[in-house]
């Protein structure tokens, strides 16, 4: 006769099995909080390491431009194709430069900009932290009495809180001149009302606004690619881990933390 399970049997185990997962989330957290405090306590402090600013800014920087561009291009052009065949069928294409340039300089610049060049980004300084890490050049960093912190994180977190709104500014430029001539080919709006209806509905608060949410993107990104440098292990099976997981946890910190923003923007009428 088989014995009736008791109830609960087996829940334990399942709980153990689970707890090293449930451990690991909450120290990759503390650990992230804890860069977080380290970085905002160290930013005042001198010297800056402006050799390295200089050359993070390089690589974050102008090295993703024409990404930034090529996807605000087309980005851009596929909304304004769209726009204009919806806006035509109640002969309102004269709105489509406010309704495109609005859209690109509050929510699809600094997003798209964030999750396409801030993946490439982050990406690249999760690799090149990892490679640092696993080879133990970081450790040798701390035998020789330096702050990791101070001559690795704080550059590329700086780099990357400059090159974003830069980046989206671009992006903006790019964008809103490339759906210009895409709806004088689509529907023959007229360029120059195009772009007189564009400057009429962009505010300074839009442009503001869009910038600062690049600005914190940056830094969010950065600060994620950092840490998932710093705590890569297992070798380059390792940084291979923790680039995809900097990749991953970008993009979503990016789209959750713009919801945030553009809530905060909106009940503080910006």
């Amino acid at each position: 006769m088989s014995r009736r399970p008791i109830s609960g049997e087996g829940v334990p185990g399942r709980l153990t099995a689970r707890t090293p997962r449930v451990a690991a989330a909450l120290d990759s957290m503390g650990g992230f909080a804890a860069l977080v405090t380290g970085v905002g306590g160290r930013l005042g402090r001198r010297p800056l390491e402006l050799a390295a600013f200089v050359e993070q800014l390089e690589i974050v920087g102008v090295r993703s431009i024409s990404l930034t561009a090529l996807t605000a291009m087309f980005s851009c052009m596929v909304v304004a194709i769209q726009f204009t065949l919806q806006m035509a069928r109640f002969g309102a294409q004269d709105y489509v430069g406010q309704v495109v340039s609005v859209s690109q300089v509050r929510e699809l610049g600094p997003v798209l900009t964030a999750l396409i060049a801030g993946g490439r980004i982050g990406a690249g300084i999760t690799a090149e932290l990892g490679a640092m890490k696993v080879t133990e050049q970081i450790d040798a960093i701390r035998s020789m009495g330096a702050d990791p912190v101070r001559k690795l994180v704080i550059p590329r977190v700086l780099a990357a809180i400059v090159a974003l709104p830069i980046l989206t500014m671009t992006a903006n430029i790019v964008g809103i001149g490339s759906a210009m001539v895409m709806a004088r080919l689509q529907s023959g709006v007229a360029m120059a009302r195009f772009y007189h209806a564009s400057v009429r509905a962009v505010t300074m608060s839009d442009v503001l606004g869009g910038l600062g949410k690049a600005a914190f993107f940056g830094a969010l990104i950065a600060l994620i690619a950092c840490h998932q440098g710093l705590v890569a292990d297992g070798g380059t099976t390792g940084v291979g881990r923790a680039t995809t997981r900097t990749v991953v946890l970008a993009s979503l910190a990016t789209l959750v933390s713009d919801f945030a923003f553009t809530k905060v923007l909106l009940l503080l009428g910006i």
